[in-house]
């Protein structure tokens, strides 16, 4: 009961935006600021899933307004490059317009800062922080911090944007489907 105790006041220091120097897996699964899971899925490609998806969300119902955490539990070996330049690529296909290219530039440096390789068993995690941008765990560990609200909602979006290339999984970790 104790350790669930300082698990929610870990939670509610990250999502207020305090530096907390310890390892954060805790964050990014636990109670964020006393919450529920709001739904799970994998994602898989021509029945090869890549990884398992949990969305939490610091209100009861997920509002892409109140922070959030989307942590991925990877099943299979992925270049940091390789995610990068993925990510990049879905954020201009879901974009309303066309990025101006330096911010594609600066966004792609902010990935590069978050993201390494990952392997069999890595958990990845981005918290969304309203107003503010995103924090970012490799295996519990901080890994950068991008104070960028437009960069957040473009890069959550690949996930939980209505036109993202995974519906399934996306209803999924909105609390739908079986």
């Amino acid at each position: 009961m104790a350790a669930r105790a300082l698990h929610a006041s870990l939670i509610a220091l990250l999502l207020a935006g305090a530096h907390v120097p310890v390892a954060s897996a805790i964050g990014c699964r636990g109670d964020i600021a006393a919450t529920t899971r709001v739904g799970t899925g994998e994602f898989c490609v021509l029945g090869f899933c890549l990884y398992k998806a949990e969305l939490w969300s610091a209100r009861p119902r997920f509002s892409p307004d109140a922070p959030f955490a989307l942590v991925l539990n990877y099943e299979r070996s992925v270049s940091a490059e390789k995610m990068v330049a993925t990510g990049i690529s879905e954020i201009e296909r879901l974009a309303t317009q066309p990025l101006p290219s330096a911010t594609v530039q600066a966004w792609r440096n902010d990935m590069k800062r978050a993201f390494g390789d990952v392997s069999r068993g890595d958990e990845l995690c981005g918290v969304y922080l309203p107003g503010r941008g995103a924090r970012f765990y490799a295996n519990g560990v901080a890994t950068a911090q991008v104070d960028d609200e437009a960069f957040a909602r473009a890069f959550f979006g690949i996930w939980l944007d209505p036109r993202t290339r995974a519906p399934s999984l996306r209803e999924r970790l909105l609390g739908g489907g079986s």
